[in-house]
């Protein structure tokens, strides 16, 4: 489960109520692992320009995980700057979008804990040394074996997609 966060700002500018951190968490919760939620990484290369890949996380604990072949930019532009950003559609309900950083775990229990958490959901895979593996995987996620990262989040803000409507930006205690 995700901390709650530390202060919240109402960015409504018709006048409807602040989107309560409560909606958030039950929309990522309840529809985390559905296909039909829309998941991307956003991070920076080292030229300064975006880039945006789809993922597929699973959170666990306090941390959203994900994974990426270490060939892809996305895991080459997370070495070099782990800050980044998770976005979310989750259908009729809310968008989420997370800033914080992600950095890759090689730790085995972690890894352990991880990929049990994908089996539940569906995706079949395993820890196979200090990363992921698994029958199949996203196009974009290259070869097998994967790097599990984990994604610590620093702020968020989303915006309901149904009544009641709502838009806040949510702050989260920093990691000392």
């Amino acid at each position: 489960m995700l901390p709650d966060p530390v202060d919240a700002t109402d960015l409504n500018i018709y006048g409807t109520d602040q989107l309560p951190w409560s909606r958030a968490r039950a929309a990522i919760e309840n529809g985390l692992a559905a296909l039909e939620t829309a998941q991307f990484l956003g991070t920076v290369g080292p030229d300064g320009r975006p880039h945006s890949a789809g993922i597929g996380a699973t959170l666990v604990g306090e941390h959203f995980y994900f994974t990426s072949g270490p060939g892809t930019h996305k895991s080459r532009y997370l070495a070099a700057n782990p800050a980044c950003t998770l976005s979310f559609r989750f259908p009729d309900d809310v968008d989420l979008v997370f800033e914080g950083t992600a950095v890759r775990t090689t730790d085995h229990a972690e890894i352990d804990l991880v990929t049990a958490d994908y089996r539940a959901t569906g995706w079949p895979a395993e820890r196979e040394g200090d990363a992921v593996t698994a029958p199949f995987s996203a196009q974009s996620a290259g070869p097998a074996p994967w790097h599990l990262y984990r994604f610590t989040v620093h702020a968020a803000v989303g915006v309901a997609l149904t009544d009641p409507h709502g838009a806040t930006r949510w702050r989260f205690t920093q990691p000392s």
